[in-house]
């Protein structure tokens, strides 16, 4: 079974909703998550939001917070999944915001840096990586470790019941 598929199934299992919200993939996670025959009952959608005015308009992230710590960060990534739980209606959100090359990056903030982060309504978690790749290798190792990020968090909550 496939990473989404088993997603999938623990997802129409429990009667829970998805949505995404990505920047740096560009709709790579939601084509994942759209992959899989009968997604519709499950995932609500996703937002695109690769301008921070994107980021603000469609998403609610806050302006300060782009101007505080950058696009490309922790918070913004947590921004960009409550936003997408709130706009789409999800029970739940993944977003991804990154730098995935090959220009862009800084001393601070390398080529290969990606934020993923979850929203759930028990608990938000978020994930820091620095892929090796080209463009197309770091926005597909993004979006595997956002459909692992939730997969994670949703077989732990199958196992606590």
């Amino acid at each position: 079974m496939t990473l989404e598929a088993e997603i999938g199934a623990l997802l129409t299992a429990h009667g829970r909703t998805l949505a995404t919200a990505e920047s740096c993939t560009g709709g790579l996670l939601g084509h994942r998550i759209t992959n899989v025959p009968g997604s519709s009952n499950y995932y609500r959608g996703g937002v695109i939001a690769y301008a921070n005015e994107a980021k603000e308009a469609l998403l609610g992230v806050r302006h300060e917070t782009l101007l505080a710590h950058g696009a490309v960060s922790a918070e913004t990534a947590l921004e960009m999944a409550r936003g997408a739980r709130r706009r789409l209606g999800a029970d739940m959100a993944l977003a991804v915001t990154g730098i995935a090359g090959p220009s862009g990056g800084s001393a601070d903030k390398p080529v290969g840096l990606v934020y993923i982060a979850l929203s759930a309504p028990d608990e938000e978690r978020w994930e820091r990586h620095v892929w090796p790749g080209n463009r197309l290798e770091n926005k597909e190792r993004s979006a595997e470790a956002a459909l692992r990020l939730l997969l994670g968090y949703l077989q732990e909550r199958e196992r606590s019941g």
